[in-house]
């Protein structure tokens, strides 16, 4: 159960980080000031959530992995 609560925290920031680079650089913005932080980072939450809700989904008793 360890192993698989790790792979998922693990899996959970991978994506959050994807999730924050992929935004910045679709808004086109110039500087760094000129980012929305906080509509990115709700983003970027929401998607690290639904990475960990697909990970409980997918949980297999016995499986790191999930699957």
């Amino acid at each position: 159960m360890r192993d698989y609560v790790s792979y998922s925290l693990e899996r959970a920031v991978k994506t959050v980080a994807q999730t924050l680079v992929a935004v910045i650089l679709a808004s086109e913005v110039i500087t760094v000031v000129d980012v929305d932080w906080v509509g990115i980072a709700g983003v970027a939450a929401l998607s690290g959530i639904l990475s960990l809700l697909t990970s409980v989904a997918n949980y297999k008793k016995g499986s790191a992995s999930g699957t």
